[in-house]
């Protein structure tokens, strides 16, 4: 597919971008010597509520708990989102960045692993969908795999040095996926095809077992120098970030760092650092060491800022802040993990489609170009970045394989538009995580202006929940408003089936769960 410099003024004037058309819009147009280096700062499973700085109308116990000062520090120079939507699960979020397809396209709707192996948990009545299990990739070849070009390899084909340091989690192990290489990054540091760290400590060489045993399949690569040293897993990855920015500055072409902390998903392990500041203000060892580890994030963050202020770099550096999924606080224990965490007012967590799995903390600094102080309340979701990161470093002409879902959200940046308006957003996990609590598994949901709907492929059942004025998702008006719910339900039918979505097939029958707007 290939995609051409659209018609600015017309674009602004509507506020949005037409899709699978063109993937850029607004007049921002940059010199090529004058191109911004841009920092992507992605953490993992951090929920709404794991940070001092209140994405809500007011603030709430854990913002008062948590302590997030660089967080809040960034938050001051640049613009707040405060309904920003990722993916319930880490993959189908992290394959919808770098494609810029939605999860129902790419159909990397789980976590990922081992090649050839879905992670599905089983389920009594239903079977999960034959999902692409073995992630993206830029190639052909691999079954079970979405092939599409990242926006990493535009910006390297287009003078941009690209820099990966942490998690990766696109493909599977042994597929091409698996390394941040083949999706144009020039450097990569500790990123492979685990989803989490086996360890944090350096104690236990971050998973790696030496002497002949074998290695956990989460053990995170690459930093040998540190083993032993008493060095936390975060902080090791930002002295490497940090290096590699160090080089990044002698080669003079502008830079693109994904720095992918593996911080704050389990295991929930104590970084010494900041642990017994929260013994002392109260909570438990396994809530301190959780608050430890988002501090600990935090301080990373800060490290960043600081070399780029250090060197001369903030005022021509753009710098997001995301995460990849909703906050662990999903109702019930993970297999052997007590509860740490909540994400209150929002409902559930992690690997549901209620706000509380799919509602992230995001920031954007932009020196010149976005207001400090500032915040948008409209929505926006993860395969956004995709053209929004392209047309940031200038680049409107490119030639991809892939569908592009997202839309830019620059004018929402720049106060020139809104593009979430009479936006549709969707959702599809017709999966099983592994958890039992509410709104998890097999289901599909939209976001359309003030309304989302959440359908179960089960039961049939569908919530509907006006999220501007019930937040929380408490009081379901799918009985009072049945021409909402037949539009959402028309809508999301008709979207899920455009993009080739897939669904779970009923065992008892061998036939395949009813869309939405097949059910009543």
């Amino acid at each position: 597919m290939t995609f051409s410099k659209p018609n600015n003024l017309l674009l602004l004037s509507c506020g949005l971008i037409l899709h699978g058309s063109i993937a850029s819009a607004g007049n921002t147009a940059l010199d090529k010597d004058a191109r911004p280096n841009i920092v992507l700062f992605m953490v993992d499973d951090m929920g709404w509520q794991d940070t001092s700085v209140p994405f809500w109308t007011q603030r709430t116990r854990l913002n008062d708990i948590y302590e997030t000062p660089n967080m809040e520090r960034l938050a001051a120079q640049g613009m707040m989102f405060t309904q920003a939507y990722a993916c319930p699960i880490s993959s189908p979020t992290r394959c919808s960045l770098m494609t810029g397809s939605n999860a129902a396209r790419h159909r990397v709707t789980n976590w990922t692993l081992e090649k050839g192996v879905s992670t599905d948990d089983p389920d009594k009545d239903c079977l999960t969908p034959d999902w692409n299990y073995n992630g993206i990739s830029q190639v052909t070849g691999t079954d079970h795999t979405y092939v599409g070009k990242s926006f990493v390899e535009l910006f390297r084909e287009n003078g941009y040095h690209t820099i990966h340091c942490g998690k990766a989690h696109w493909g599977a192990i042994g597929t091409p996926g698996e390394n941040p290489t083949h999706f144009g990054f020039e450097v990569n540091i500790a990123g492979h095809a685990g989803g989490a760290p086996a360890t944090y400590l350096s104690e236990h060489n971050y998973g790696n077992v030496t002497e002949g045993k074998p290695s956990s399949k989460f053990a995170v690569p690459g930093l040998e120098k540190y083993w032993g040293s008493g060095v936390f897993l975060t902080d090791a990855l930002t002295r490497e970030a940090i290096s590699a920015l160090r080089k990044a500055k002698e080669y003079h072409q502008p830079f693109y760092l994904y720095m992918s902390q593996y911080a704050i998903h389990i295991p929930i392990d104590r970084d010494m650092r900041f642990f017994n500041k929260y013994i002392l203000k109260g909570l438990s060892e396994k809530e301190s060491a959780y608050a430890s580890l988002i501090e600990g994030m935090d301080c990373s963050l800060g490290k960043i800022m600081d070399w780029l202020d250090e060197n001369d770099e903030t005022e021509n550096t753009i710098f997001i802040f995301m995460s990849d999924n909703g906050g662990y606080a999903t109702g019930t224990q993970w297999r052997d993990e007590p509860l740490f965490t909540q994400n209150a007012p929002l409902k559930c967590g992690k690997g549901s489609l209620y706000e509380g799995g799919i509602r992230e903390p995001m920031i954007v600094r932009w020196p010149g170009k976005v207001a400090a102080g500032s915040r948008c309340d409209h929505y926006l979701m993860i395969e956004d970045f995709y053209p929004t990161l392209l047309e940031m470093a200038g680049i409107h002409n490119y030639k991809v394989p892939q569908t592009i879902d997202g839309r830019s959200f620059m004018p929402m940046l720049l106060g020139t538009g809104n593009t979430s308006k009479g936006r549709m957003l969707i959702w599809n996990y017709p999966n099983v995580w592994g958890n039992d609590g509410p709104g998890i598994s097999l289901n599909c949901a939209i976001r359309k202006d003030d309304w989302k709907l959440i359908y179960d492929y089960k039961t049939g059942r569908k919530e509907l929940y006006n999220i501007p004025k019930d937040i929380g998702e408490q009081i379901n008006l799918a009985p009072s408003h049945p021409e909402i719910v037949r539009n959402l339900s028309s809508e999301l039918g008709r979207s899920l089936r455009s993009m080739h979505a897939q669904r779970p097939t009923f065992k008892e029958t061998g036939l395949k769960c009813p869309w939405p707007d097949e059910v009543k």
